[in-house]
């Protein structure tokens, strides 16, 4: 972001939804998405351009009830079990949803890869047409993840919203500050993450830190079995929160504006992430000086 004089502006909500943990429950499927959409249509109902949802938005497959081992001990993940056409019949409702209301909407689901390759597990980018424009996959997945459930991504993800660009990261990646610092390089005013397992309180911390650190917004989605912990909120770029949902396991959204010309904004904006910049570009080597009481770390005082 540049010192540009004409903020960037958009309307985001984050949501807080209950995360259902059996993929061979069709019934629990569907109410997954009924949730999602009721939310969808409360956040457009307060004129949010983009809502973003947490992992496992439709269903968060447990190690234990995937593992061919289980139900008493974890193993490889057996991908039969899931119900993929009621998974996919939800995603696509919630994509004629979002075409219906204009709503950009990121959605978590695992996405199927062809066999015997594990799915990843992403988050899916619907354009305000429904459209999937580009997909995140988890990169940095835990132990249990990466050995047993699912393939790793590759890759950082940026899309725009009205001018305003957003990256995704995706379940433990809040311990990672190197994802968050390559997302400051790409240039983004905000990032989108998504958790169900992390030490939500914990999380919610590094995320305000993550914010402040890199000078952009950072919108946080946590399930609701999380809330009374740690509800999911947006960050603006000094660390203060927004907004949050409440913090009583209620299905709920919280929307503010990504505004880069409001107070929550302007000076880390304007100010400290330029100045990051040009310290890491080597500033300081004009300025060094060749001195012996500089060179001799015992010198006396």
């Amino acid at each position: 972001m540049s010192e540009a004089r004409n903020p960037k502006s958009v309307r985001l909500a984050v949501a807080q939804t209950p995360v259902r943990e059996d993929p061979r429950d069709v019934g629990a499927l569907r109410e997954s998405g009924r949730q999602v959409r009721t939310l969808m249509r409360e956040a457009s109902a307060r004129g949010a351009r983009i809502v973003h949802f947490p992992e496992g938005s439709i269903c968060f497959p447990n190690k234990l009830v995937m593992s061919v081992d289980g139900p008493a001990a974890v193993g490889p993940a057996d991908w039969d079990r899931c119900q993929w056409p009621a998974l996919q019949a939800e995603l696509a409702e919630i994509g004629g949803l979002a075409r219906e209301l204009r709503l950009w909407t990121v959605i978590a689901s695992a996405h199927r890869l062809t066999r015997p390759n594990r799915p990843h597990n992403s988050l899916y980018v619907l354009s305000d047409r429904g459209d999937v424009v580009t997909r995140y996959d988890e990169r940095m997945l835990s132990n249990t993840k990466v050995s047993y459930m699912y393939s790793p991504g590759t890759s950082p993800v940026t899309f725009n919203v009205d001018g305003v660009r957003f990256g995704c990261l995706l379940g433990i990646e809040i311990h990672y500050p190197e994802l968050f610092a390559e997302y400051e390089k790409l240039d983004v005013d905000c990032v989108l993450f998504s958790t169900t397992g992390v030490s939500p309180g914990n999380a919610a911390v590094q995320a305000q830190g993550h914010a402040a650190a890199n000078s952009y917004w950072v919108s946080f989605s946590v399930p609701t079995q999380h809330s009374v912990t740690a509800p999911s909120g947006i960050i603006a770029p000094n660390g203060d929160w927004l907004d949050r949902c409440p913090a009583d396991g209620s299905p709920s959204v919280a929307v503010g504006d990504l505004n880069d010309g409001s107070e929550a904004a302007a000076e880390s904006v304007t100010y400290a992430r330029p100045w990051r910049r040009r310290a890491r570009s080597g500033v300081y080597a004009g300025h060094q000086v060749t001195d012996l009481r500089s060179e001799d770390r015992t010198a006396a005082f």
